[in-house]
């Protein structure tokens, strides 16, 4: 299967220009301050979540924090890399079961679903992505690597005749992007994302039995 460059990656920020630590205990601390900052990001955005807060949720000092992280901005972006990295992870797995295009673009979205529902590192990198200005950092811009992805995918359902032939890849990219997203942002906003995947399933029902040949 063919795809596009997608860029799913976080340079990272002028803001973390400290060493990582690599072994041991450190790379423990620093994980469970991603784990407990990610939880508080999602639950309470940027603005209401504080290095102080994600200390003494941990039990840890202040001064252990920073010395992984020197200031929120880079707890931020730390937990947007982490939401970026989950993806290429997902598609290769879906890749490995060897679907038709149309599927495989099902197969995806379904499972992105499950992370947005379960993961709270992904609902903490989407709720930062929606705060972004708040945000003091570079974070990438959100959706055009989906985008890019799904067109590529839906090219592939074109050309091995999945698709109605007047369906343009390119729109019904965006269309789904819009759908999923949208649906997930609803879901959030009302239920705390308890309905998500029964919200998903009846959008892509729509959306893809709207593309697909009968």
């Amino acid at each position: 299967m063919t795809q596009p460059p997608v860029d799913w990656t976080v340079r990272r920020s002028a803001v973390d220009q400290r060493p990582s630590p690599s072994q041991g205990r450190g790379v423990e601390s620093r994980a469970a301050i991603l784990r407990t900052a990610a939880r508080l990001f999602s639950e309470q955005g940027f603005a209401g979540t504080s290095l102080q807060g994600v200390a003494e949720e941990l039990g840890m000092t202040k001064g252990v924090v920073y010395h992984h992280f020197t200031n929120k901005e880079a707890i931020a972006v730390a937990v947007v890399e982490e939401h970026y990295a989950r993806w290429p992870v997902v598609l290769k797995e879906v890749q490995a079961l060897r679907l038709p295009p149309l599927e495989t673009c099902r197969e995806l979205l379904d499972r992105v679903a499950v992370a947005f529902h379960t993961d709270v590192v992904v609902q903490a990198g989407a709720r930062l992505q929606i705060e972004r200005t708040n945000v003091k950092a570079r974070l990438p811009v959100p959706y055009v690597g989906w985008v890019e992805l799904l067109t590529s995918l839906l090219r592939e359902a074109r050309d091995a005749g999945q698709l109605r032939a007047e369906v343009v890849p390119e729109a019904a990219a965006n269309a789904v992007v819009a759908g999923f997203f949208g649906v997930q942002h609803v879901s959030e906003s009302l239920h705390g994302r308890s309905d998500l995947l029964e919200r998903w399933r009846i959008m892509a029902d729509l959306l893809f039995r709207s593309f697909g040949k009968d």
